[in-house]
């Protein structure tokens, strides 16, 4: 499905660092963050288009390496507070964090109904044969892509390499390849070639009448804990005893199977019932957990560890953080893990039934 610009669209760019807004001093070769107010200068491009776009830049601008929470909360409160004056938002960011940002504003901007297009580049928008000028432009473009008056995509997406993509499905996979991200257990929500083509089925669909509601609460007294073959127990108890620990996303082999040493499932266990949070996620990028599968993963599952279905890593660790934030009860945490807040996971358990069990405080029932 195409959409279509017809009528007067206003977009928000937000250039918070990253590649694409660096250019290249010719008198010391460095590169260095350029003023987006004179975007044009650098994408002429842009004066030919048929909506609006205004640009609101991070001084200093942040390098994704150095993307922290507070920073999130930063980018949401400029959408909050511009939210009802534009039709859409564009995010220039760093490759590098664009996950972990994609993944966490999904679930920190709830009611969303605007496009969220999150995007950047692995040249420098100055430099021949840059990804940033394409990527910059369908990003803005998509934005301001309307169907029938209304916004085509409606949700928290990253757009990079001719396809947009959901943003909290996406994981950075090549550091040099223009072809940085994807989206291995999530179909794109467009493609992109001569034409923009809206998979409208894949588009979250958001059955409820809301208001916008940002959030801003996160806790990040979590860990992501990686077995490999060889891990100690010395290890694991480390980590599992830091102090004010809450949350582990533990990245599992396979479907979710892990040693079966009785150490190992003793002191998982023992976490559990110190109240932290332990959810499994497979190592594999493709695939998801299924705990039933084999006795390894049964083991885990009898103790309290939690299935992650087929999350991303970024986005299990920025919607735990954003549970834990809202000083959610361990049975909400599991609830909330358990179902999709903002289409994260392709399958729940069951559908969330905010009737039955452990209701999530924050949560606005569409």
């Amino acid at each position: 499905m195409k959409g279509d610009t017809k009528g007067h669209s206003t977009i928000l760019l937000i250039y918070t660092g990253g590649t694409i807004g660096m250019v290249e001093n010719k008198e010391t070769g460095a590169l260095e963050p350029f003023d987006f107010k004179h975007i044009a200068k650098h994408v002429p491009e842009i004066a030919s288009f048929d909506f609006e776009v205004t640009t609101i830049q991070f001084i200093p601008s942040i390098d994704s390496s150095n993307i922290e929470p507070n920073v999130w909360g930063d980018m949401v409160r400029i959408i909050s507070d511009n939210y009802y004056d534009y039709d859409g938002f564009v995010i220039l960011h760093g490759t590098d964090t664009m996950a972990f940002t994609a993944s966490a504003l999904s679930f920190m901007l709830q009611n969303l109904s605007k496009p969220v297009i999150i995007t950047g580049s692995q040249l420098p928008i100055g430099m021949f044969r840059t990804d940033g000028k394409e990527n910059l432009i369908t990003a803005l473009q998509i934005a301001a892509d309307k169907k029938d008056g209304k916004p085509m995509v409606p949700e928290v997406s990253v757009y990079f390499q001719n396809k947009l993509m959901r943003g909290n499905r996406i994981s950075k996979i090549n550091a040099e390849n223009f072809n940085a991200f994807s989206s291995p257990n999530y179909p794109p929500l467009a493609k992109v070639g001569i034409h923009i083509r809206y998979d409208e089925n894949a588009i979250l669909k958001r059955e409820f009448s809301g208001h916008f509601k940002p959030h801003y609460l996160l806790d990040t007294n979590v860990v992501i804990l990686k077995l490999f073959p060889g891990i100690s127990e010395e290890t694991i108890d480390a980590m599992l005893s830091i102090k004010q620990l809450k949350g582990v996303i533990l990245e599992t082999y396979g479907t979710g199977n892990a040693m079966q040493k009785e150490w190992f499932i003793r002191r998982l266990g023992k976490a559990i019932e110190q109240g932290i949070v332990i959810v499994n996620i497979t190592q594999c990028q493709t695939g998801k957990v299924e705990m039933d599968v084999y006795e390894t993963g049964r083991r885990l599952m009898e103790v309290g560890v939690i299935s992650g279905l087929d999350s991303t890593t970024e986005a299990a660790i920025t919607k735990l953080m954003f549970l834990l934030g809202h000083n959610c009860t361990y049975k909400q945490v599991v609830e909330g893990m358990k179902h999709s807040l903002a289409g994260e996971i392709t399958s729940a358990l069951r559908e969330f039934n905010p009737e039955e069990g452990e209701a999530l405080p924050f949560l606005v029932r569409y």
